[in-house]
């Protein structure tokens, strides 16, 4: 069928969009759970605004929501938990938590990868400096990876369909793989794509929990008996129901909304 569609342009994938589609495709958790919350942001987000105004610096929101849910793992570590093989867990010592952030490459900004490391021994400042300092950062995402790894990864089909099922049974037999490159947890924000209306996130991860970070709007909130306009975040906590169950994912969520809502660390960022 012949019609008129208008000019169009074929791209050529980037090696490092090519290995992400790949890693995309590699095996995931098969029994995620979903919690849906609705978590008070108004004390934080009403101290970046001062703080700003201040002193003209703009605090990553995702690097306060980093360093409350990694003091939350620290105290709750089975949620960092893997499956080794069928008949093993591997639990974790170290929050490593694995995040997504915009860099600038040529003249486009792009999606990469960061792990912040011990993340839970960091205060909300030094989190926040190692963000700002990668996004300033202009890296290729290809130089992310180990080399072997992006070589294997971009391989032509059906020879990339090979290595992602080998390492899909490397990484099931041995879970410091991805935890080495993507780290023990991990969190998303897709809040700028519903700016100002209520919607959540979902997404399955290969994270044993990931927090899925959805739009903030303005609702009315019961506050100490009385009916408040409140800034309203939208998060989405994904776990991995073969690791974590109902009691220990509930006690998880529960600290991390109580250290959100608190504004925990903010005095220490602010020096007062």
């Amino acid at each position: 069928m012949n019609q008129s569609i208008g000019a169009y342009h074929v791209i050529d994938l980037t090696p490092g969009r090519r290995a992400w589609l790949n890693i995309l495709d590699l095996p995931r958790p098969t029994h995620p759970m979903f919690g849906l919350l609705e978590v008070d942001v108004t004390v934080v987000r009403k101290f970046i605004a001062e703080y700003k105004a201040r002193t003209g610096e703009s605090l990553s929101f995702t690097g306060f929501l980093t360093f409350c849910l990694a003091r939350a793992v620290e105290e709750h570590k089975a949620v960092q938990s893997y499956r080794k093989g069928h008949g093993q867990f591997v639990s974790f010592e170290d929050v490593d938590v694995g995040l997504m952030i915009e860099r600038q490459i040529g003249e486009k900004r792009v999606l990469s990868g960061i792990v912040v490391q011990d993340a839970s021994h960091k205060t909300y400042r030094e989190i926040h400096d190692e963000i700002r300092s990668a996004q300033s950062t202009p890296v290729d995402p290809s130089e992310e990876m180990p080399k072997w790894f992006l070589s294997l990864i971009s391989l032509p089909w059906p020879f990339s369909r090979l290595v992602k099922a080998l390492l899909g049974w490397a990484t099931r037999l041995n879970p410091t793989i991805p935890v080495s490159m993507a780290g023990t947890v991990g969190i998303t924000a897709v809040g700028m794509f519903g700016k100002g209306n209520s919607g959540w996130g979902f997404e399955v991860t290969r994270h044993s929990l990931d927090l899925v970070v959805g739009s903030i709007a303005w609702k009315p909130t019961v506050v100490d008996g009385r009916i408040e306009p409140r800034e309203i975040l939208n998060l989405t906590v994904v776990f991995d129901h073969d690791v974590v169950d109902g009691a220990p994912a509930t006690r998880f969520v529960r600290r991390l909304v109580e250290l959100i809502e608190s504004g925990f660390g903010l005095v220490e960022m602010d020096g007062r």
